[in-house]
């Protein structure tokens, strides 16, 4: 017991010591030009690589310096993403394996070549045998963690695990994107299981289907047309966000130190895992029912603007001054991915009979907008608009699927341009290691003092 105490004592002792020693004055950015978040004063991104595979636009910048808001684009490998959606479906097919190959190689895939990409994704979809042990022995608590757990041991059946060669990042990439959603649906079925003591229904993958109707099918049985083409259009629009965001920067930095692929795509995970970069969507929907509980009448714009004032007044909902799903880091005038999401919600919300929630959550966007923009206490020097996250909680809880995957849903989208990006990190022409610079603005002290105490 003496001793439990004592080390209790001494983590105390540590964690007390950080409330000085890891707090820096806040003045120091400003005096040494630090780019906080590596953004810039405008916050916007700081320039730190060169891509081809995606571009986000939200902002133009101005001969006289500025920048000019524009309507938000958003491009893979060269094509806008609206086009690539209205082109996919004006044929009525699924699209993400498409999506998929394009920000893999670089070019659109023609119909012989599609569909033996397809052929390669459906494939390699099953599970080595000791992964689906492991899933439902060591169980777990958290998809991400387990997908990141199964992902490490995806390097001990690869016969090739260290190799950097690009036939083999290719094939490494292919048969990640193929099993993301099997490690997924097996994880989120035996974790039910385990903490519900329902009945264990494991579905395994078939040839015939596409990754978004293989996903439905393995997680929940039974789906309709509509829920997977619209899981789909959710797939193609999470697939890449450019270089910079957290997660996809993660991947370059470790894979420009040579790491394995599976390490690197590992701590990835862990990256969007964080609920300031995949969560949000969580949020977003935590927030709506709570309007959709406090707001009594959903179609009174009077009552909604009130409810929204107060919360940016920080007098409702969770008081931090924020209503989730309004703003992005670039977009301003539009989030591309919102607009495209939002009207196939609007068919969804038909579908299921819920149409009032949408018309709400429309409104809420709306509202939340207007209200932002005008209010005294935000000081706002830019446009807002909604994000994706606005609309993708309520059309997955649409389709049905459980909270307990939407950020493991968006490591399967965005497994794409992970890899993606991976490959390209790999095959600069010039490699260098990823390697920024912290400024030390400690005191400097003698040892001797140190010891004496």
């Amino acid at each position: 017991m003496a001793g439990e105490m004592r080390d209790e004592y001494m983590i105390y002792k540590l964690s007390e010591s950080i409330k000085t020693t890891s707090r820096i004055d806040s003045e120091l950015f400003s005096k040494y030009n630090v780019k906080r978040g590596l953004r810039n004063e405008d916050h916007s991104g700081v320039l730190v690589g060169l891509t081809q595979i995606g571009d986000v636009i939200g902002y133009e910048r101005l001969p006289e310096g500025g920048l000019k808001a524009i309507p938000g684009k958003l491009i893979y490998r060269g094509i806008d993403v609206e086009d690539l959606v209205n082109g996919i479906y004006s044929e009525n097919r699924f699209g993400f394996e498409e999506t998929a190959f394009l920000l893999l190689g670089g070019f659109l895939p023609d119909a012989d070549e599609l569909r033996v990409f397809k052929g390669l994704i459906n494939h390699s979809m099953p599970l080595e045998q000791k992964t689906k042990m492991n899933i439902l022995d060591l169980e777990g608590q958290n998809i991400m963690n387990i997908l990141a757990r199964s992902v490490l041991e995806m390097y001990t059946f690869d016969p090739n695990p260290d190799d950097i060669s690009r036939d083999n990042l290719m094939r490494q990439s292919i048969d990640l994107i193929a099993k993301f959603p099997t490690i997924i649906a097996y994880a989120y079925n035996i974790m039910r299981h385990s903490q519900q003591g329902r009945s264990l229904h494991i579905r395994h993958p078939k040839e015939d289907l596409s990754i978004a109707e293989n996903f439905l099918y393995m997680l929940k049985g039974e789906y309709t047309e509509l829920e997977a083409r619209v899981l789909d259009l959710a797939l193609i629009l999470h697939a890449e966000h450019g270089g910079g965001n957290n997660s996809t920067f993660t991947v370059r930095v470790t894979s420009s130190s040579g790491t394995d692929t599976y390490s690197s795509i590992a701590a990835a995970i862990g990256s969007l895992k964080g609920p300031l970069h995949g969560g949000a969507n969580l949020t977003v929907m935590d927030m709506f029912l709570h309007l959709k509980s406090a707001i009594k009448n959903w179609k009174d714009v009077e009552e909604v603007d009130n409810y929204l004032i107060r919360i940016l007044n920080k007098e409702a909902y969770n008081r931090t001054g924020l209503i989730y799903g309004i703003g992005h880091a670039v977009y301003t005038i539009s989030d591309p991915r919102a607009l495209l999401l939002k009207e196939w919600a609007r068919r969804l919300a038909g579908e299921k009979k819920r149409s009032d929630e949408f018309e709400f959550l429309e409104l809420i966007e709306n509202r939340a907008i207007e209200n932002f923009m005008t209010f005294k206490g935000k000081n706002v020097n830019k446009k807002v608009c909604a994000n994706v996250d606005l609309y993708s909680g309520f059309v997955y809880d649409m389709i049905g699927l459980p909270q307990e995957v939407f950020i493991p849903l968006f490591a399967m989208s965005r497994i794409t341009g992970w890899t993606a990006h991976r490959i390209e990190e790999l095959n600069f022409d010039s490699k260098r290691i990823i390697r920024p610079a912290y400024k030390n603005v400690a005191e400097r002290r003698p040892y001797k003092e140190l010891n004496e105490r």
